[in-house]
């Protein structure tokens, strides 16, 4: 029972975390805003029993990701009135709430008539940190290291057009 309660409280939390990176203004309320959403997404892999991607959701990105970001926003020292004016922001903001709310109601009547399924039931260990190293060290490991590859190309690509940006 205490799950359900946890559940909606973490998924309110997530929904008004993404409602404010959209409707605050300054991109440092935004970045505290998704701060709240990727906490409360980690609280939900939590009541999985997911604990790896609980922990790599807070460690990667609530921490090191949010903590970058942030960085960025307080050394590029965005002031009030360095800010677009926005005269129809509102006015997107409640075209989005009317397209969005019929189809989420819709959704959830769906949801509803749908027959009920079966639960399954997984082994202890199941999601962990051994059986993922496991399963990415030789079932994925082609995988893993063209990702590996490709992050390194875009981290090189990113400090050349930094360092191009500089000697202007």
């Amino acid at each position: 029972m205490i799950t359900t309660y946890l559940f909606f409280g973490f998924a309110l939390l997530a929904v008004l975390g993404a409602l404010g990176l959209i409707i605050f203004k300054h991109p440092m309320n935004g970045a505290m805003s998704f701060v709240v959403t990727l906490i409360s997404l980690a609280g939900l892999y939590a009541l999985l029993s997911a604990k790896l991607i609980f922990a790599i959701q807070l460690i990667v990105y609530a921490g090191a990701i949010m903590s970058l970001i942030l960085f960025i926003i307080m050394f590029l020292n965005i002031q009030e009135k360095d800010l677009p004016l926005d005269p129809n922001r509102w006015f997107y903001l409640a075209g989005g709430i009317v397209v969005v709310a019929p189809i989420a109601g819709l959704l959830i009547k769906i949801s509803k008539s749908l027959p009920a399924t079966e639960v399954t039931v997984f082994e202890d260990g199941f999601g962990g940190v051994k059986e993922v190293g496991q399963l990415l060290f030789t079932q994925w490991l082609l995988p893993f290291e063209i990702v590996s590859i490709l992050l390194l190309v875009a981290l090189v690509g990113a400090v050349v057009l930094a360092g191009k940006r500089g000697v202007n």
